[in-house]
C-alpha cells in the first residue's frame, strides 16, 4: 500500500478525500435554532449552506459533542475533559517520556498531541507552537483546547483518521473543531457560574464565570460576544509525597491555571445570499506553578533548581493570544463559497529555563523572556454542485499559511567546552554556527491547493475522492491524497471506509539551525563520553502517515451500533538524533534533529446506543489499541491505555430534570521499555499503571424558563493515582488522577 501511494502519480491524482465543504460549514449549526439555556432563537445563517451534520454523517471516524452534552456534563475548566470521552481519544503528555506528566493534551488514536489539529470556528489555533520544543519531544503546555469557555460552545466536531487529511499540516492524528455560538436575530444573553470542590484539600478547586450576549444592531448587522474569567488552583506541593520513585524527590502535582477571555463577532448580511463575519478575540492564560522541574530535582536542596522554589504558587509562564479574522460566505447560482483571512499573535512570557542536559526545561533564572509567534492565514474555496447523471459536489480551493517565531531564550545556550554541572565555560566553535549571539527569528510558509468530489453514483453509495498539495518553504512539495467510501448494504447497515496520506511539517524549533542544546551525558549516544550538541536541522523531511480505516454501522429505530478498525503507518517522525555527525573545536560531539524510520498505531473503535425507554438512553464507546509502537526502538509511541470504555445512562426524568450516570474504564498503561540515551539505558523503569475506572453522576434542572441549575459528583468512588516521576524513573506513573469532587453550575438567561 505504501508503495502504491509513493510511486503512482496517477493514484496520487485520483485518490483523496475528506469532508466536502468542511470548512465552509464549520460555523453552520446542525439545527436552524440554537438553544441558549432554555431559550431558542434563530441564527443568522443562509439556509442553502450545507450543514456540518449533513456532510459529517457521510464520513467514518467522526463524533459530534453538542451544547446539550456539555450542559449536562460540563468540563471542569478545559474542553479536553469532555473531548477525551469520544472514541479513539485520550489525554497524554506531549511525548512518551512522561515529562510534564500532568500537562496532558488531546491524543487521537495514539498519534500524540502534536498530530492533533485544534480549530476554533474552523480556524486553526497555534499558540502551543510558541512554547519551546524539548529534546524528548516535550512542550510545557496545556495545549489549545482551553481558549473557549464550555458554556459558549455550540458543538465540537472530533474528526479521526482519513477524514482529517482534508485539513493539511498537523492533522495526521485528527482534528478537533470547537464551534462557538452564533449571532441571533433577537437579543439574548446568558450568565453562567461554575465551581468544583475536591474532597481532598490537596487538589486544586475551580471557579468559573462567563457571559454571552447576542442580537441585532440593524436589520442586516448583528453581534455576538462573550467574556470569561476562571481559575483552577494548583495541587499542594506535597501531594505526591510518599509515592515518588526510589531515589527521586517528590514529583509535582498538577499546576493551576488562570483564564481571561473576551471574544466578539459582527455579522453583516450584505444581502440575502452574502454575509461577512468580523471576529476579534483576546485571551490570557497564566499558570500557577506547582513545582514541576521536568526531571524531579529537589527544589529545596538542589542548587541547580533552587531558583524555581520561590515561584511555587506564582505565575511562571503567561500566554497572551490575539486573534482577528474576516470571513465571507457566499451563496451563488453556481454553488457556495467561503473566504477568510486570519491573523493570530501569541506572546509566551516565561521564566528562563535550562538548555543543558538533565536541567533542560528547569527554571534556572528570575528573568522572564518572551517568545513571540505570529501566524497569517488566507483560505478560499468554492463548493460546486455539478449537473451530471448523478449527484455530486466538487470542492476546489487554496490556502496560504505563514508562521514567524522569535524565541530569544531558545538560542541563549553558549558554545562551551564544559558542562552545566562542571561550571567550565571554555570557548568552543562549530563550523557554520555563530560563536556569539545567534538569531532567534525563524519562520516557514506553506501554500496549498486542494480539490475533492463528493459524489453519489447510485443510491446508497457516496464516494469522496480528493487531493491536497502543500508547498513548504523549507522542504518542498507534499501530496496528501485520500479516499472515503460510504456504502449502504441494507436498510440498516452501512459500510464506511477510508484511506489517506497525511503530513506534519517539522516545527520551527526543529528546523532552526540556531536552536542548540548541550549535554554532558544525558542526550549523548550510548557508550560515548564527553559532551554533545543537538542542533536544528534545515534538511528534515516532513513527517507522514498513511491512515486507513474500515467500519460498519447499524441504525434502526434509535438503536445505533458500529465497529471500526484503524491503522496508521507513521514515517519520518522527527526526533533528537544519536548519530555523531562531527566534532566541535573542543572535541564535543555534534548531533542534529533527524527523521526516524517507522511507527505504527492500530486498533478498534466501537460504539453502541440503546434507547432503553422513551426517557432513558444508554450509550457506550470503546477503543482498543492493538499496536502503539515506535518500530525503531520498540517504545510506545504514546503513553495511552490499552483500552478505554466510556459508558453512560442518560435519564430525562421529567421535562425539566435530566440525570446522567457514567463510567469510564482505562486499561493498563505501559511506559517506554528501552532507553535511547546514555542515562536512560542504565535505569529505565518499566512499571505499568494498572486498569482503573471512574464513575460520575450529573444532574441538571430547569428551574424556570430563564434559570437552569446543575450539579454532580465526579470520580464518585474517589479513585486516585499519584505521580511518581517521569517515565525513566517512574514507569507509567507520570500523572495525577484527582479524586472525588462536587460541582455546581447555574445559568441565567434572557
Amino acid at each position: 500500500m505504501n508503495l502504491f501511494f509513493s510511486k503512482s502519480p496517477l493514484a496520487l491524482a485520483l485518490l483523496a478525500a475528506a469532508l466536502p465543504t468542511a470548512l465552509a460549514a464549520a460555523q453552520t449549526p446542525t439545527d436552524p435554532s440554537v438553544s441558549q439555556a432554555g431559550t431558542s432563537s434563530e441564527v443568522l445563517l443562509d439556509p442553502t449552506l450545507v450543514t456540518a451534520e449533513q456532510e459529517l454523517k457521510q464520513a467514518p471516524g467522526v463524533s459530534v459533542i453538542t451544547a446539550e452534552d456539555i450542559r449536562k456534563a460540563p468540563p471542569v475548566n478545559d474542553l479536553s475533559d469532555i473531548i477525551r470521552k469520544m472514541p479513539g481519544v485520550n489525554l497524554t503528555g506531549n511525548s512518551a517520556s512522561g515529562v510534564r506528566g500532568n500537562n496532558r493534551q488531546i491524543d487521537i488514536r495514539g498519534m500524540g498531541p502534536e498530530n492533533t489539529l485544534i480549530l476554533v470556528d474552523g480556524l486553526p489555533v497555534t499558540s502551543r507552537n510558541s512554547i519551546r520544543y524539548g529534546r524528548t519531544g516535550d512542550r510545557d503546555t496545556r495545549g489549545d483546547t482551553n481558549w473557549v469557555p464550555a458554556e459558549q460552545v455550540e458543538r465540537i466536531e472530533v474528526i479521526r483518521g482519513p477524514a482529517a487529511a482534508r485539513y493539511g499540516n498537523g492533522a495526521a492524528g485528527g482534528v478537533v473543531n470547537i464551534i462557538t455560538k452564533a449571532p441571533t436575530k433577537e437579543t439574548h444573553g446568558t450568565f453562567s457560574v461554575y465551581t468544583s470542590m475536591p474532597k481532598d484539600s490537596d487538589e486544586g478547586a475551580t471557579k468559573r464565570a462567563n457571559f454571552g450576549l447576542s442580537g441585532p444592531l440593524t436589520d442586516r448587522l448583528s453581534y455576538r460576544m462573550y467574556g470569561n474569567l476562571s481559575k483552577t488552583d494548583r495541587d499542594s506541593s506535597d501531594i505526591n509525597e510518599g509515592h515518588e520513585a526510589e531515589g527521586e524527590a517528590a514529583a509535582a502535582g498538577a499546576e493551576g491555571v488562570r483564564n481571561a477571555d473576551f471574544n466578539g463577532r459582527l455579522t453583516w448580511k450584505l444581502d440575502d445570499r452574502q454575509s461577512l463575519d468580523m471576529d476579534a478575540a483576546f485571551s490570557r492564560q497564566g499558570n500557577i506553578y506547582a513545582g514541576d522541574t521536568q526531571y524531579n530535582y529537589d527544589l529545596q536542596s538542589n542548587p541547580k533548581a533552587a531558583s524555581a522554589s520561590p515561584w511555587v504558587g506564582r505565575e511562571t509562564n503567561k500566554l497572551y493570544r490575539q486573534n482577528f479574522a474576516l470571513t465571507h460566505n457566499g451563496d451563488w447560482d453556481f454553488g457556495t463559497s467561503k473566504f477568510f483571512v486570519q491573523y493570530e499573535h501569541t506572546r509566551n512570557r516565561r521564566l528562563d529555563e535550562g538548555l543543558t542536559g538533565g536541567v533542560e526545561g528547569t527554571i534556572n533564572s528570575t528573568d522572564f523572556s518572551t517568545s513571540d509567534l505570529k501566524s497569517y492565514l488566507a483560505h478560499g474555496e468554492f463548493n460546486l454542485p455539478l449537473a451530471t447523471t448523478f449527484e455530486q459536489t466538487l470542492t476546489v480551493g487554496g490556502e496560504w499559511n505563514r508562521q514567524e517565531l522569535d524565541d530569544p531564550a531558545s538560542t541563549s545556550q553558549a558554545l562551551s567546552s564544559g558542562s552545566y554541572w562542571s561550571g567550565s565555560t571554555g570557548s568552543d566553535s562549530i563550523a557554520g554556527v555563530p560563536s556569539g549571539t545567534r538569531s532567534s527569528a525563524t519562520g516557514a510558509t506553506i501554500g496549498s491547493l486542494f480539490l475533492e468530489d463528493n459524489l453519489e453514483p447510485w443510491a446508497g453509495t457516496v464516494l469522496t475522492p480528493g487531493l491536497r498539495m502543500d508547498q513548504h518553504s523549507d522542504f518542498g512539495v507534499n501530496w496528501s491524497p485520500s479516499f472515503n467510501l460510504s456504502q449502504r448494504l441494507t436498510e440498516d447497515f452501512t459500510l464506511k471506509a477510508g484511506i489517506a496520506r497525511a503530513f506534519k511539517a517539522p516545527n520551527l524549533y526543529q528546523l532552526n539551525p540556531n536552536y542548540l542544546l548541550l549535554s554532558s551525558g544525558n542526550g549523548c549516544p550510548v557508550g560515548s563520553s564527553g559532551s554533545c550538541y543537538i542542533l536544528g536541522n534545515e534538511d528534515l523531511k516532513a513527517e507522514t502517515s498513511v491512515n486507513k480505516e474500515l467500519g460498519i454501522e447499524f441504525k434502526r429505530d434509535g438503536y445505533i451500533a458500529g465497529l471500526t478498525f484503524f491503522r496508521n503507518d507513521y514515517h519520518n517522525k522527527v526526533v533528537a538524533g544519536t548519530d555523531v555527525l562531527g566534532y566541535s573545536s573542543a572535541g564535543n560531539m555534534i548531533l542534529k534533529w533527524v527523521n526516524a524510520k517507522k511507527a505504527v498505531t492500530q486498533g478498534l473503535e466501537a460504539n453502541l446506543t440503546v434507547p432503553v425507554t422513551d426517557s432513558v438512553t444508554w450509550t457506550t464507546n470503546a477503543t482498543y489499541m492493538m499496536k502503539n509502537e515506535d518500530l525503531d526502538t520498540g517504545n510506545v509511541l504514546s503513553m495511552i491505555p490499552k483500552y478505554t470504555v466510556n459508558s453512560m445512562l442518560d435519564w430525562q426524568a421529567t421535562e425539566k430534570l435530566s440525570t446522567q450516570l457514567s463510567v469510564t474504564s482505562y486499561g493498563r498503561q505501559k511506559p517506554p521499555t528501552t532507553g535511547t540515551t546514555k542515562v536512560d539505558a542504565a535505569g529505565v523503569v518499566t512499571d505499568e499503571v494498572g486498569s482503573y475506572s471512574l464513575v460520575n453522576l450529573n444532574m441538571s434542572y430547569q428551574l424556570t424558563k430563564n434559570l437552569r441549575v446543575g450539579g454532580g459528583v465526579t470520580n464518585l468512588f474517589d479513585k486516585k493515582l499519584y505521580r511518581a516521576g517521569n517515565s525513566n524513573s517512574a514507569g507509567a506513573a507520570t500523572y495525577n488522577q484527582h479524586g472525588q469532587a462536587l460541582y455546581f453550575t447555574t445559568t441565567a438567561s434572557f
